[in-house]
């Protein structure tokens, strides 16, 4: 029988799909989050809010790593947007500030693939734990893209500062 889903739950995963469908069209739109456009706007609040209702969800009754995962983005939006006002930092400024962005994207969706393979299909889910090894491929997979789209957003930045320079 799979894991029913309460009100509360709904909500979150309905909060986590715009907070991940505002991550998505901000890269694919910018290659970004950015703070100052609508979709970054919206990624950041809607990712604060799906934080706060994870605090009353827990599949083991209490804390889990899923609500610590949800603190670590939310610091990681936070060091963003510090990091993009801190001159001391210099040219690294838009660097980190992205890696923190895109590492709080990073962390968003692992508790999401754990808990979308561990619920659908309805009447038989693909895993049935976050130690399956759908599930740790599928995170690996998830690291994987993560590193690899840091590396092309750095190199995507560099061009970016380069071109400025020229013009």
């Amino acid at each position: 029988m799979p894991h029913p889903i309460s009100a509360l739950g709904t909500s979150h995963t309905i909060i986590s799909l715009l907070t991940c469908a505002a991550g998505f069209y901000s890269y694919a739109r910018h290659r970004k989050i950015d703070s100052a456009m609508p979709s970054g706007k919206i990624y950041m609040t809607a990712m604060v809010v799906s934080v706060f209702t994870s605090f009353g969800l827990s599949s083991t009754g209490g804390f889990n790593v899923g609500h610590a995962l949800g603190i670590l983005a939310l610091l990681a939006i936070a060091g963003a947007l510090l990091t993009a006002r801190l001159s001391v930092l210099g040219r690294t400024r838009p660097y980190l500030s992205q890696f923190a962005f895109t590492f709080s994207f990073f962390l968003l969706l692992v508790p999401g693939i754990n808990e979308t393979l561990t619920r659908l299909p309805v009447a038989h889910p693909l895993a049935d734990g976050p130690e399956s090894p759908i599930v740790r491929s599928a995170l690996a997979a998830w690291l994987g893209i993560f590193v690899l789209g840091s590396v092309l957003q750095f190199w995507w930045i560099r061009s970016q500062h380069k071109r400025a320079q020229l013009d």
